[in-house]
């Protein structure tokens, strides 16, 4: 059976699935593109020219290798960088507020995915209910029918139910996926925070 004869089977809890289907795959591929952009600098890497740079007393040159690097813990050590002259309280704050608004971005659409993973598999087991009952009120109208019209029905109907598990599956294997990559970027956030208030501390001893 090909795809128009599925929608044709399942009625609108099919065309709900492949909707919802079309804006998972959409979402995985735009998320999975995301992060490997922001995940191509390796923190300890970054540190250390960070480090180098602020050793020789070149705390602009240090401020833009962060401003120009797309890594969100670049971003949270640049948060610090910027607020240098501040006391070490309101740097340590400004980073942990860039924690979070770094967070916020890199959570972008995972919600939506984490949804459809859960969903999907009421919407099909939804369209297979709807199709069973049309399937014997059918029969019931008609006066006539065997086990053969009643096995036909059923297997129609539950196309409804294969497409959920189809739409669910990947997209709950994709949230698991990009919440331990969030996971990651905290990690890497928080320590990379940690790293640049030692070398503030240091400095303004």
């Amino acid at each position: 059976m090909n795809i128009w004869g599925l929608i044709k089977v399942g009625g609108f809890t099919m065309i709900i699935l492949l909707a919802a289907s079309v804006l998972s795959v959409a979402i995985i591929l735009e998320r999975i593109i995301f992060y490997r952009l922001k995940s191509r600098l390796k923190r300890k890497d970054f540190m250390l020219k960070i480090r180098q740079e602020i050793k020789k007393g070149s705390l602009n040159s240090a401020v833009k290798i962060c401003k120009d690097s797309p890594a969100p813990f670049a971003q949270v050590v640049y948060a610090g960088l910027s607020f240098f002259d501040c006391s070490e309280k309101e740097i340590s704050n400004n980073m942990e507020r860039q924690v979070i608004i770094e967070t916020t971005i890199l959570e972008r659409f995972t919600a939506v995915i984490g949804t459809i993973g859960s969903v999907a598999v009421y919407i099909g087991l939804f369209g297979t209910v709807l199709g069973i009952i049309r399937a014997f009120h059918d029969i019931s109208a008609s006066g006539s029918g065997g086990i053969s019209v009643v096995i036909s029905g059923i297997s129609e109907a539950l196309a409804c139910t294969a497409a959920g598990l189809c739409v669910a599956v990947p997209a709950v294997v994709a949230y698991n996926y990009f919440m331990k990559k969030i996971d990651d970027f905290i990690k890497d956030m928080e320590l990379a925070a940690s790293e640049t208030m030692d070398l503030v501390s240091a400095i303004k001893k």
